[in-house]
């Protein structure tokens, strides 16, 4: 069996596929049912669910942010491999997409309206790091899922104990990011400095508070 070698505008066509199934609700499908499929909706007040979603709206654009980062790095990629661990990634994270798409829909919310920016934002930053070395592209993948792993972290302890659902969609999210990251440091990821990790979470908190809300 052969392996067919797909060309940049190949790739730059598959990826404009991929981003309008990434920005136009209902158009993400998750290769795995979500891990909440199966649990009871439980009775939540207005104020529990208008938290709920704002913190299931942080963790989608997180995911649109990540399918982003992942297809910019895929594009200028220079090593096959690292672009097919990229595409990987990013296939894998649409669960984590279109999980939190479904759960926001039970809310009765929506994501966030700056999505497309945060996507653009994403993209550039992804192609950039991709563009320098491979090294530093897989490093910046292990740094962001580090600081997704924080966010989730931190969600987790915020949500009521009776939401079972968002928990179990958080929770298998949390596995996966711990291994994406794991991944990326093992193919040779730059261990990136502080002062690099701390621009990060600034620029994280700006998205988050901005997504909670719009």
């Amino acid at each position: 069996m052969t392996c067919r070698h797909y060309s940049f505008m190949d790739r730059l066509l598959s990826q404009a596929d991929q981003t309008l199934r990434t920005l136009i609700p209902g158009a993400a499908q998750a290769q795995r049912p979500s891990p909440a499929a199966h649990l009871p909706n439980v009775p939540l007040d207005d104020e529990e669910k208008r938290h709920i979603a704002g913190l299931m709206r942080i963790n989608h654009t997180g995911e649109v942010c990540a399918q982003a980062l992942y297809q910019g790095q895929a594009l200028t990629a220079s090593l096959p491999e690292v672009r097919e661990q990229m595409e990987q990634a990013a296939a894998e994270e649409i669960d984590h997409l279109a999980w939190c798409e479904e759960r926001l829909r039970e809310l009765d919310s929506r994501p966030s309206l700056l999505n497309p920016l945060f996507f653009a934002m994403s993209y550039g930053i992804g192609a950039t790091a991709g563009a320098v070395s491979d090294r530093v592209s897989l490093g910046f993948v292990a740094a962001t899922e580090q600081l997704v792993e924080r966010h989730l972290d931190d969600h987790l302890q915020q949500l009521p104990l009776e939401d079972i659902k968002s928990r179990a969609i958080l929770e298998q999210m949390r596995e996966d990011e711990i291994e994406h990251g794991n991944l990326a440091l093992e193919a040779g990821g730059a261990v990136f400095p502080q002062p690099v990790k701390d621009a990060m979470v600034l620029m994280s908190k700006v998205m988050t508070k901005a997504a909670y809300r719009l």
